[in-house]
């Protein structure tokens, strides 16, 4: 919660994009805003392992904003640059160490259209995480697909939360 708050006013444009939408349907302004509260304040997981799971789905779903924001959240959380520009290829990459990349499989498998999770991953998963931990991650990738999927439909555009920093592009 306390990254968020230091990453969301460094917003320099854009700021109001999905809340003009929103706020037209109030119900859902509120539903989306219990939610993101919920994740951002439960605590059973590492947040940067959340982190890592939400930015990889933000690069495969190609939604600008939420790379933007994604990459700076994940900064403040102590994600290296080394590790943003490595997510492509994270597989090969000395950067993740094994929990890492077990997070980032799963991110991608969630993500993919269909989704398919098979049961080696969810065996996987399983044996390095609690199922309160691995819930509390699926939720948080789902969301960002969500996010995502609906950024997109809107078209909220970027905020330069990253403009000085590096920002983690879009993956196909």
């Amino acid at each position: 919660m306390d990254s968020l708050r230091r990453v969301f006013p460094t917003a320099r444009r854009n700021r109001a994009d999905l809340l003009r939408w929103l706020r037209r349907r109030p119900q859902l302004l509120a539903a989306v805003g219990v939610y993101e509260f919920a994740l951002a304040t439960s605590a059973r997981l590492d947040p940067r392992l959340k982190a890592l799971g939400e930015i990889k789905a933000a690069a495969l779903t190609n939604c600008e904003y939420c790379l933007d924001i994604g990459s700076a959240f994940s900064r403040a959380l102590g994600v290296s640059d080394a590790q943003l520009r490595a997510l492509p290829k994270f597989r090969e990459s000395s950067e993740f160490d094994d929990t890492e990349k077990l997070v980032l499989e799963f991110a991608e498998a969630i993500t993919r259209t269909p989704a398919h999770i098979g049961e080696d991953l969810r065996r996987s998963l399983l044996a390095e995480f609690s199922e309160a931990q691995l819930t509390e991650l699926a939720a948080a990738i789902a969301w960002e697909n969500h996010r995502g999927r609906l950024n997109q439909a809107l078209g909220v555009r970027p905020s330069g939360f990253s403009d000085s920093d590096f920002c983690v592009v879009p993956e196909q």
